[in-house]
């Protein structure tokens, strides 16, 4: 199963996505895409061949979304869209089957440990934190579609000069981003500065020439502290609702899902930007006064 390949998500009518510079992107993703179709193969002809493909759970996925603009290194849709293939011997029923599931990477240890009928051990770190998983095994799913319409996101940093910490919930067909340093512009990681499109992006920006972009680098940098986005209607997310009276409930019921997944899972940016954590027997939240 698969919510979806990255590839399918680059919004290929942004008139972005005909300049020169992002089709040379895109062929270098579609070539990528093929040699990691042949690497599959290879792994499938040696379980093969040793007799143990039947045997075998196999799943597929992906640390990060598409190399793009709003991608890795993002929250947004391109960025936690990533691919998920799973594939069980005792499920062929299953077999070439799309799922809209909602699910993440933090269903991978649930999964691997359902599978081989293992309970999680019962530990506890710095003292009386006692250790929980918050994914939930796939196995059920290949039973049967589940109604799981949840997931959430996190990002910290991505290399040591790009800290940008970010909280996500996806609920149903809204997104709300929590954007912890939103005072600061969003760094950019070398790797994908050095990328033809970004620097195709810079380029035209610096020239004053049209970009061809949904957006404009201004707001790629600067953003607001809290983003929702309503998908079934503005899949591109370019229409922030998170200040409009009609959609007030909608964000203040995300808020609560948030802040309590990062409770439960020991968030240690639980209380910021506006706030310390103290670590007591009972943690709390402290106010820093800092006009947030």
């Amino acid at each position: 199963m698969s919510p979806s390949i990255p590839i399918l998500l680059l919004h290929p009518h942004s008139e972005m996505f005909y300049t020169p510079a992002a089709r040379a992107d895109l062929a270098a993703q579609y070539t990528t895409i093929g040699r990691m179709d042949q690497g599959i193969g290879l792994v499938l002809q040696e379980l093969r061949g040793a007799g143990v493909l039947n045997d075998t759970l196999i799943i597929f996925t992906s640390d990060n979304g598409i190399p793009f603009p709003s991608g890795r290194t993002n929250l947004y849709w391109p960025g936690t869209a990533e691919p998920l293939l799973v594939s069980s011997p005792e499920h062929p029923q299953r077999w070439g089957q799309v799922s809209d599931a909602y699910v993440s990477l933090l269903d991978l240890t649930p999964t691997i440990l359902d599978w081989f009928s293992i309970p999680y051990p019962s530990y506890a770190i710095f003292g009386s934190k006692t250790i929980q998983l918050t994914g939930r095994s796939l196995l059920p799913a290949l039973e049967a579609e589940p109604p799981w319409a949840t997931v959430f996101s996190s990002q910290s940093h991505h290399e040591v000069t790009m800290s940008y910490p970010m909280r996500s919930v996806y609920h149903q067909n809204f997104r709300l981003i929590h954007n912890l340093s939103f005072k600061m512009p969003f760094p950019i990681d070398q790797d994908f500065y050095v990328s033809p499109t970004f620097q195709d992006l810079l380029n035209r920006t610096a020239a004053g020439q049209p970009t061809g972009w949904y957006k404009n680098l201004q707001h790629y940098y600067y953003r607001e502290r809290w983003e929702l986005y309503d998908i079934s209607r503005d899949p591109r997310e370019t229409r922030n609702l998170a200040a409009e009276p009609d959609f007030a409930q909608v964000l203040e019921v995300l808020k609560a899902q948030l802040v309590k997944w990062q409770w439960e899972t020991h968030d240690p940016w639980v209380c910021a930007p506006d706030g310390v954590l103290e670590e007591k027997l009972t943690p709390q939240c402290r106010p820093l006064h800092n006009e947030l």
